[in-house]
């Protein structure tokens, strides 16, 4: 079966790789975009030692790379995920996450592939009280969200075959993520200031591909997914758990504080937890709880 990844080399995108890559039943083929895009750096292509680039904002180009790989399965990971940057350049955000998702679905119902769209909890508004199952109604409340909507939206009206997964608070280490920014605060400084006020389930990015994995490996079935690992906690939780495990526990303070001290352009939701409801419905194995995800990941950063 063949997979082409799109953003292959961004922080989701470079651990799909290497998870995919080690199943015998998989031949990968990677697609990364204009470094200027934010989209990554090189990638192995369709052909031996050739880089394939895509602009997936050019639907032309778009189309004819991606089918000319002849995929069997399509994982869109490539987005404009800089949440204050998406509401301060609107047009960018719009054209990446929205267009470009179109030019992706048109082009994996031109090719016949089977479409893996990777959306986020900021489709939802953040108000709700329990966790959030795929059937509830989005209402996003940022540019991000609102784009990434849209690229549902053209996913589901576009293709017959598809799957949304939806992922919150993703952690990997090709990439910017929370973890890395709260060590490289501890290395300045003895007290961090972390919001308590906003909760999610952090989610790993090798956990998360080889979530993907098995759900290709069993064949795709159509639908919205919501993944991530399990539990949950917020900001001000994350951070002390961060400190706590790289024994800084003694030396680090860290303080809570309430959204409204920060000034961001975007809002962000206060509730991001999904509930992995269809997923388990489904038979498949949830992935592990995020403190043990966050262990791993701590360890990989050592090495």
């Amino acid at each position: 079966m063949k997979i082409a990844i799109i953003g292959a080399n961004g922080m989701l995108g470079a651990d799909l790789c290497e998870i995919l890559r080690g199943n015998k039943k998989f031949e990968v083929v990677p697609f990364y975009g204009p470094v200027s895009e934010g989209i990554g750096h090189r990638a192995k292509g369709i052909e031996q030692d050739k880089e394939v680039i895509i602009d997936i904002t050019n639907q032309i180009e778009t189309e004819a790379e991606i089918v000319k790989s002849k995929p069997d399965v399509i994982i869109h990971t490539a987005a404009y995920t800089d949440v204050d940057g998406c509401e301060l350049n609107k047009e960018k955000a719009y054209l990446i996450n929205s267009t470009g998702t179109q030019n992706v679905a048109l082009a994996a119902k031109k090719s016949g592939a089977f479409l893996i769209y990777i959306s986020t909890d900021y489709v939802f508004n953040g108000e709700g009280k329990r966790p959030y199952r795929e059937n509830d109604t989005p209402d996003p409340m940022s540019i991000y969200g609102k784009t990434k909507l849209d690229g549902e939206k053209f996913v589901q009206n576009i293709l017959e075959e598809w799957a949304i997964i939806r992922i919150s608070w993703l952690f990997g280490k090709n990439g910017k993520n929370f973890i890395k920014a709260i060590l490289n605060q501890m290395a300045k400084s003895q007290i961090l200031k972390v919001v308590d006020d906003q909760i999610g389930s952090p989610t790993y990015t090798k956990d998360l591909s080889k979530g993907i994995n098995y759900f290709i490996q069993k064949g795709c079935e159509t639908g919205i997914y919501h993944l991530t690992n399990q539990g949950f906690c917020s900001w001000f939780e994350f951070a002390k758990k961060i400190v706590e495990l790289t024994g800084n526990a003694g030396k680090i303070t860290v303080e809570p504080i309430n959204s409204l001290q920060l000034t961001r352009p975007a809002k962000r939701p206060h509730n991001s937890v999904l509930e992995n409801y269809a997923w388990k419905s489904k038979g498949y194995p949830l992935l592990q709880n995020w403190e043990d995800a966050l262990k791993e990941y701590l360890k990989e950063e050592k090495k």
